[in-house]
């Protein structure tokens, strides 16, 4: 039996974070390099996301009180 070395598409499996201006680029979890990005980058973003001091944001709407009941219950825990 002889063993091979053979090149395994992955680009499809590969993700990149942001981090520190830079993209980490990781594979199943595992740190496999980064890319380093230039200072004035050009970020095209859907609506809902922004950047800001190099960090990426989603806009979205949350419930400010949890907790709020639609209405006043009285002391007994009935409505």
């Amino acid at each position: 039996m002889t063993l091979k070395q053979q090149k395994v598409d992955v680009t499809d499996r590969v993700i990149g974070k942001m981090k520190n201006g830079e993209m980490e680029l990781f594979l199943d979890n595992t740190s496999i390099g980064k890319i380093q990005l230039p200072g004035d980058m050009t970020f095209q973003l859907d609506q809902q996301f922004e950047i800001e001091q190099r960090k990426i944001f989603q806009n979205v709407t949350v419930t400010e009180q949890p907790d709020a009941k639609y209405t006043d219950c009285d002391d007994g825990g009935w409505c």
